[in-house]
């Protein structure tokens, strides 16, 4: 339901955009946000650390070891969500999961995951 992409291999101090597709059955939003899951950790999205989440209504929270560095935002036309992560540090380094909630009944998804290494 929920495809991502834009991971993979970056230098400390570099750049990725983390892009989320929903299917088109999922637009009407009551949340969006992005989770990680950091190496040597059990993996499962529903159990992985905020990144940054938005709230229909609200404000965006960003983690504080993100703030100021990641932005999430939402191209509503094209039913995308995506995380811009600049200023990449190896702490850093993790499977990414992008998570929704529907605005209608409420139905939670999660991504598949993507892998984000930042390594010199």
């Amino acid at each position: 339901q929920l495809v991502e992409s834009g991971g993979g291999l970056v230098q400390p101090g570099g750049s990725l955009k983390l892009s989320c597709a929903p299917s088109q059955s999922i637009r009407t939003l009551y949340l969006m946000g992005w989770y990680r899951q950091a190496p040597g950790t059990q993996a499962s999205g529903d159990q992985a650390d905020l990144v940054a989440r938005y709230i229909s209504g609200g404000s965006t929270d960003y983690a504080e070891s993100v703030q100021g560095r990641f932005t999430l935002s939402r191209d509503a036309v094209q039913n995308r969500i995506f995380l811009e992560m600049n200023n990449l540090k190896p702490e850093d380094t993790a499977v990414y999961y992008c998570h929704v909630v529907t605005l209608h009944k409420r139905v939670e998804y999660w991504g598949q995951g993507i892998q984000v290494t930042v390594s010199a």
